[in-house]
This record gives C-alpha cells, sequence and structure tokens, in this order.
C-alpha cells in the first residue's frame, strides 16, 4: 500500500475535522502526510468525524492557470 501512496501522481488530500455541520481544522498536502495528520487528527479529536479526500481541480480552476 505505500507505494500507491508515494505515488507523486496521486493527488492531494485534504483533510477536514468536524464539529456537527461545522469545519474547525482543513488541511491539505501530499498522501503520506495528509494520512499521518488524519490520525493525529482522530486521536486528538476522537469524537469529532474527521474526513480524507482527494483534492480535485475543477475545469474552471484549471483553465484559470493556463
Amino acid at each position: 500500500m505505500t507505494a500507491l501512496v508515494d505515488d507523486p501522481r496521486l493527488p492531494d488530500r485534504r483533510v477536514r475535522v468536524w464539529f456537527g455541520e461545522h469545519v474547525i481544522a482543513d488541511y491539505t498536502a501530499e498522501p503520506t502526510t495528509a494520512i499521518q495528520y488524519q490520525a493525529a487528527m482522530t486521536r486528538r479529536f476522537a469524537s469529532l468525524r474527521i474526513t480524507i479526500e482527494p483534492v480535485t481541480v475543477s475545469a474552471d480552476e484549471d483553465a484559470a492557470h493556463t
């Protein structure tokens, strides 16, 4: 599994810590670092929801960078 996480072609990950419907922490990093951050936040905020998802670039954002 480590080989997949370390693949530079994979998109960054966005980690969020939720307090109800409110995001109280929002962190974006490369996959390995994001997974470590998610684990740390899960230990620190055991009762809160922690999400991790790939960062995607919309077509509008991609066009703005060209």
